[in-house]
């Protein structure tokens, strides 16, 4: 008996002599697969797509379209990619014939005569392997919903801890200096759980294809300062002799401008890291043809020989400095080299050898396209006194950034729920509403489409603010009628975009 139950798979068999279609599917019937049967390629792509087998045995000489550029479409299709390929053939059976249908996406290759056994050996394996797939994909996906999940849950109480840090920094802009230290800590903390949280989904995205680019015109200058900004409290902290050297030419290159400022700043925090205290980092950028070059090096741990194929791997760490434990989750490097791709570039690392420093390189694509003169933007006037709705069913996220934006001379009213989210909105006409996505008595995505339906001019602005913050949550959220998404904890700079300038 086989170890497994093969009643259920659903094959396709696609042959265009009926005498060899009809042997096969009665060798694989008598063996217990459910059979069906094409006898061209056009007619096997329709099968494919519609009844969705478990695997087609796919011949290679068919009347209409050749058999390996059937498979290839097959598997060029998100629909039906996952459909396991046994190619047939009893005129290609040369070896170049095989590597060109594996090439070509075949899960096997088979040459005509088929022993009966071999064929049902053959499509027990594949099954078999088909099964492990489908396991290893509901495991990845469970895996990406635990960590939204998980960036949620964390970022939740990290917004409130954010506000609250900030609105004590209002009250009480002056204080002894062992509370602004520890201000400071709670601060430089929050920050770090926020890269992290920030860090893992990054790599669950760009492992799906799911990051999405803002493609623009990014001036060098501007992408290095704010990555030395984001940076300079961690070389600040740890003593380190930092030194810059840009070159005086204004450099563009097309990409997202967040991103290629956070390529830099992985690597700087990367070489603080791993360079005990005191030491010294050089980082520096000149163009070289139609690339502009950008260099980091530090007199840090060093990489062993046998580290530096791996160092940019997904979890890879490599050593830790003296003073300090094993820390990071080990994919800063990792979402360096994936964003630096995407950007149509390539990093590399050089080492001399552990404990004599290494000197990391990022080639990026210069632009040299000459910018339209893009249209002056109003941008919100500072200081005026707005009308805003804060919702969220978590009283402390709440009243924490109420508070914040009344110190600033704003009109501020909270709500808890959607149901008082619809009712606040009707009666208080706000400028602006800070809505949560996830509320006790309906999704965010509904109230949206409620306030979006009130009586009442519609001239507000609508923001999520919410713990979910990937790139289909943005999405989900602007197709509901929101304006804009902001993930938690609030980044002030982006509220600073409204107006609202908190914080400070």
């Amino acid at each position: 008996m086989p170890p497994h139950n093969y009643s259920d798979a659903l094959i396709l068999n696609v042959d265009d002599s009926d005498g060899a279609r009809y042997a096969k599917s009665r060798i694989l019937t008598r063996a217990g697969f459910n059979v069906i049967e094409a006898s061209n390629g056009g007619d096997a792509l329709v099968r494919a797509a519609k009844d969705r087998p478990a695997l087609i045995l796919l011949d290679v000489k068919l009347p209409d379209i050749n058999g390996l550029e059937v498979c290839r479409r097959l598997k060029d299709n998100p629909e039906t990619n996952t459909i396991l390929v046994l190619q047939t053939s009893a005129s290609f059976i040369g070896t170049a014939d095989k590597i060109r249908a594996l090439d070509g996406g075949a899960d096997n290759y088979l040459v005509e005569p088929i022993e009966p056994d071999e064929l049902i050996a053959n499509v027990k394996a594949l099954l078999r392997l088909g099964r492990v797939e489908r396991e290893l994909r509901e495991v990845d996906r469970r895996k990406d919903e635990f960590l939204a999940t998980l960036a949620h849950e964390l970022r939740n109480p990290l917004g409130p801890i954010r506000t609250a840090l900030a609105l004590l920094r209002k009250l009480d802009p002056v204080v002894p200096e062992m509370q602004e230290n520890a201000r400071r800590t709670i601060t430089r903390h929050t920050d770090h759980l926020v890269r992290l949280v920030d860090d893992l989904l990054d790599v669950s995205r760009i492992s799906q294809g799911k990051i999405s680019l803002q493609w623009e015109r990014v001036s060098l200058a501007s992408f290095m300062a704010s990555a030395l900004e984001t940076s300079s409290h961690v070389f600040d902290g740890r003593g380190h002799a930092l030194s810059v050297d840009l070159p005086q030419e204004e450099l563009w290159v097309r990409g997202d401008a967040v991103r290629l400022s956070q390529i830099v700043a992985n690597l700087l925090l990367n070489a603080a890291k791993f360079t005990a205290p005191g030491g010294v980092v050089g980082i520096s950028a000149a163009r070289v043809g139609s690339e502009v070059h950008i260099r980091l090096s530090d007199n840090g741990i060093g990489i062993a020989a046998a580290s530096i194929d791996t160092i940019f791997g997904l979890f890879e760490q490599s050593g830790h400095a003296p003073d300090r434990v094993q820390d990071g989750l080990g994919i800063g490097l990792s979402l360096v080299r994936n964003l630096v791709e995407l950007h149509g570039g390539q990093v590399s690392v050089t080492s001399p050898g552990v404990g004599l420093g290494s000197t990391f390189e990022v080639i990026l694509p210069l632009d040299f396209e000459v910018p339209e003169q893009a249209a002056a933007k109003a941008a919100p006037v500072a200081g005026s006194s707005k009308r805003i709705l804060v919702v969220d069913d978590n009283e402390d996220a709440a009243d924490t950034l109420a508070e914040l934006l009344e110190l600033d001379g704003h009109e501020v009213r909270t709500a808890y729920t959607g149901a008082q989210a619809v009712e606040h909105t009707y009666q208080f006409k706000p400028d602006i509403v800070f809505l949560d996505i996830g509320l006790p008595d309906m999704s965010g995505y509904e109230v949206a489409g409620k306030l979006r339906t009130l009586p009442i001019p519609q001239n507000f602005l609508l923001i999520a603010l919410t713990g979910y913050g990937q790139e289909h949550d943005r999405r989900a959220a602007l197709d509901a009628g929101f304006n804009d998404h902001f993930a938690k904890p609030v980044d002030f700079g982006k509220l600073a975009t409204l107006g609202l300038h908190v914080g400070r």
